[in-house]
């Protein structure tokens, strides 16, 4: 298949699940108990007449067809709708919160890919204690929830030791990256795990495969033989799972921005979804489902370069 012509599908598939998605995520509030007038009215009690006008505002008496229409058309023009909670237009919104969620996010997968695969290697190659003390880690580091991990980090380096800031996310891009520290740490801290134990079996997979063995027989220094026969043919194997890294990052960013009081795109669907502020709900949501669908066309493009025995639509090695 040419480049060309699975770039094209990939996008029309892209467009088909994200028009799908667009009616799950719409449709999805609605199920939700409770109604976006009961918070508008704070517990008042309101006439007829008013809680008409308030519905003919938000349309809320329109069908569900027509609202959903009427949303989707707005979407597509770069209108999310107005904010119920926040009484202003939800592009708006992001635009504020989404630079300190993106930087965060970016942060916290910069510490996932270098020290997941660092310590993958180093457990498949080294063996023996410095293997176990890393499956041990990594063990650790994956059943720890990211919201205990925030407040196990902020209490001993922001209010114990008082190196890092504990809430906030600081004024410059300096700042920013000095505020963010600790949220990236606490929210990559599972994912490093998980990525250093598919690096160290993907490795471990690879050492015993034949093209290992003779190279080895040919005299090629051990250090190559890792480098360009082991870990690059795992890395196949570890691109595989970065749409699954990326979604959850996006995901447990809610639970991090919450416990540092970052003002990012996390706390804001948190609040959103309290108060059943509907078009933010769903703009955050689709979002979300666009950026997951993104990465995994990134690394559909990606695979075959890091692996050559992949062909483009295929993430199966050859035999």
């Amino acid at each position: 298949m040419s480049f060309l012509r699975f770039v094209v599908r990939r996008l029309v598939e892209l467009a088909v699940t994200l028009l799908g998605a667009s009616f799950v995520v719409f449709g999805a509030m609605y199920l939700a108990p409770g109604s976006p007038t009961s918070f508008l009215l704070s517990g008042r009690s309101a006439s007829p007449e008013a809680l008409a006008a308030l519905n003919a505002q938000y349309h809320l008496d329109d069908p569900f067809l027509v609202r959903y229409l009427r949303w989707l058309g707005q979407v597509l023009q770069g209108d999310f709708g107005r904010s119920i909670t926040y009484r202003t237009d939800v592009a708006k919104l992001l635009g504020d919160r989404l630079p300190a969620t993106l930087l965060l996010v970016a942060m916290a997968l910069v510490v996932v890919v270098v020290l997941g695969l660092l310590l993958g290697r180093f457990g498949a190659v080294r063996g023996g204690a410095t293997d176990s003390a890393i499956l041990v880690s990594t063990t650790l580091a994956i059943g720890t929830p990211s919201f205990v991990a925030a407040v196990l980090l902020q209490g001993l380096f922001s209010v114990k030791l008082g190196w890092f800031p504990s809430s906030g996310t600081g004024d410059g891009l300096a700042d920013m990256l000095w505020h963010l520290t600790l949220p990236a740490i606490a929210l990559a801290l599972y994912l490093i795990g998980m990525l250093a134990r598919v690096t160290r079996s993907a490795m471990l997979e690879e050492l015993g495969s034949e093209h290992v063995t003779v190279a080895r027989s040919r005299g090629v220094p051990e250090r190559q033989v890792i480098s360009r026969h082991v870990f690059r043919n795992a890395l196949g194997t570890v691109l595989t799972t970065g749409g699954l890294i990326v979604s959850t990052l996006l995901v447990c960013t809610i639970l991090v921005e919450s416990a540092f009081s970052i003002g990012g795109v996390g706390q804001l669907l948190e609040l959103a979804t309290t108060t059943k502020d509907f078009p933010t709900v769903q703009a955050i949501s689709l979002l979300i489902v666009a950026l997951f669908m993104l990465v995994n066309l990134v690394v559909d493009l990606l695979h075959p370069l890091v692996d050559p025995r992949v062909t483009l639509g295929s993430r199966r090695s050859a035999a």
